[in-house]
């Protein structure tokens, strides 16, 4: 479906003494750039800040006077945005999946309110992990405006208490997780490394790194390295997905599909190493009787 994405990256971060918190790296990718690999196909992206490196192209704007607020910050963005959905997010989310964001923007698209926003596990409402109507969340834009005659320091919560909003739990109990302090910070390092999660941000960091995206069958390639390694010899594991990756690209320049190449380059060398350990152990000496006359 198609939508707008508007991420809130100004703020003071207080908690973090004034670090410049959207770029502080989690996992070897700044926050900011967490949540923009998020919500890839936005037709629009808005972010409401000062200018900072992204890892990939953004529209940049600022509330007048800078430092309004989170409700003036909306404003700001969805003044650069045309589309029916907008994605609302701030930058400090390292867990934010792309599950979370369709399901958002499903909720969002499906209901007969104005909009869907996270749950966190314990029930606290996240309206900076939303998808909104754009038309009633300018409506009730403008009518603050004209009740307070400013958008300067208002709460969220007036923009939200206005609004009929369906509420979402995430798959992922991670994804509203948001970095204020330096023991989120810590945290959130932490757990991007844990076992279970570590192979996968490292794929996806890589990819954000060298500027590609495909899906990545890590249980094949891993087998791969196993088959090389055993087969062969360990070095031959590293060199061996190299030329995978070659040959796959390779075959995308040709027309194939990025995926398919991936996986038949990975199953032509699996057989090759396969084969190559059946031949080594052919060629392993007999087994000799304990008096070392030969076989039986």
């Amino acid at each position: 479906m198609s939508y707008d994405a508007i991420v809130l990256a100004g703020g003071a971060a207080r908690r973090l003494g004034g670090a410049d918190k959207p770029t502080l790296p989690v996992g070897g990718r700044t926050l900011l750039d967490r949540v923009l690999a998020a919500c890839p196909d936005a037709a629009a992206t808005v972010v409401v800040g000062s200018r900072r490196p992204t890892a990939r192209p953004v529209d940049w704007t600022l509330e007048a006077p800078p430092g309004g607020g989170p409700v003036a910050a909306l404003h700001a963005g969805l003044r650069r945005t045309t589309a029916a959905l907008v994605l609302v997010l701030s930058a400090d989310l390292p867990f934010l999946d792309g599950d979370t964001v369709r399901a958002l923007l499903a909720a969002a698209a499906a209901g007969p309110g104005d909009g869907a926003l996270l749950k966190d596990p314990g029930g606290r409402d996240q309206p900076l992990v939303a998808a909104y109507r754009a038309e009633p969340l300018r409506r009730e834009i403008a009518l603050l405006a004209t009740e307070h005659g400013t958008l300067h320091g208002l709460p969220l919560r007036a923009l939200t208490a206005e609004l009929e909003l369906v509420r979402v739990t995430p798959a992922a109990p991670l994804a509203s997780f948001d970095c204020d302090t330096w023991e989120d910070l810590a945290t959130a390092r932490a757990r991007i490394r844990e076992h279970g999660n570590v192979l996968d941000q490292w794929i996806n960091a890589a990819k954000n790194e060298l500027g590609i995206d495909i899906d990545v069958d890590t249980k094949t390639l891993l087998d791969l390295a196993r088959d090389a390694a055993h087969g062969v010899a360990r070095p031959a594991a590293p060199l061996t997905t190299f030329l995978v990756g070659y040959a796959a690209a390779r075959a995308e320049a040709a027309g194939a599909d990025p995926a398919r190449a991936v996986a038949e380059a990975s199953r032509k060398a699996a057989d090759l190493a396969l084969r190559w350990a059946a031949e080594a152990e052919s060629l392993a000496p007999e087994p000799t009787d304990p008096e070392g006359n030969g076989s039986p």
